[in-house]
């Protein structure tokens, strides 16, 4: 499992070895209380220890690792984590589908049409990496679309932990449960539908209808993964 590639391809080092970290943390393939260390990291990179310490810095703001004298303890998700990211997303959509309610979106209605297109896409390659980020970018279209500085400051603070918990729930969805991948599909559209009527109400509605799914099949998976 990675990161789309048109991704990593624009990234840092530094960024390269922080998402590597947080993905491996997050899908549990590093356990909580495991120790990382800088120059087992740098090794492993064919780096200097100065990324990684930037890595490490990331990865401690986010809550997944303690840092200590020469690495750090890896923390990893709690349920308690999962459910107040899940909290803070909820609050930052339902404040967005607010404000879309109240603006001309019709460029935005294009651009999320373009992006179930390439979920479509995706989905018919079982191409659940490009699958996850394009629904990381639907979501992301629309919370920029209102153009409010601090609510993209808030999304972007738990960016990069909600397309990992994507890239990780979404695997599991391909492997085990291809029917729902369609549906899920088919939300996205119900939400741009949604967004033509310029109806809040019905906004309102199915976003949360959407949310309510995303946070049940991400958190579910996650917490497998805590338990395993």
């Amino acid at each position: 499992m990675q990161y789309p590639s048109s991704w990593l391809q624009r990234a840092s080092l530094g960024e390269k070895i922080v998402s590597e970290l947080r993905l491996k943390i997050i899908s549990g393939m590093i356990h909580p209380g495991s120790l990382i260390s800088e120059n087992q990291i740098a090794a492993e990179f064919g780096t200097s220890r100065s990324p990684v310490r930037e890595a490490l810095r990331t990865l401690s703001g986010e809550g997944l690792i303690r840092l200590e004298r020469m690495g750090a303890v890896v923390l990893g998700l709690t349920s308690k984590d999962i459910n107040e990211l899940n909290d803070v997303r909820f609050m930052i959509e339902s404040f967005v589908s607010q404000r879309l309610s109240q603006i001309d979106h019709e460029p935005l209605v294009v651009n999320l049409t373009k992006i179930i297109d390439k979920m479509e896409l995706a989905g018919k390659h079982q191409d659940f990496i490009e699958f996850s980020y394009q629904d990381l970018c639907f979501h992301e279209e629309m919370i920029l679309g209102i153009n409010h500085t601090r609510i993209s400051h808030l999304w972007n603070n738990i960016r990069e932990i909600i397309l990992t918990a994507l890239l990780v729930a979404t695997e599991k969805r391909f492997v085990g449960k291809k029917h729902e991948i369609e549906p899920l599909i088919e939300k996205h559209r119900l939400i741009v539908n949604a967004l033509v009527s310029k109806d809040f109400h019905l906004i309102k509605v199915i976003i949360h209808e959407h949310f309510k799914d995303t946070r049940k099949t991400v958190s579910e998976t996650l917490l497998k993964m805590n338990e395993d």
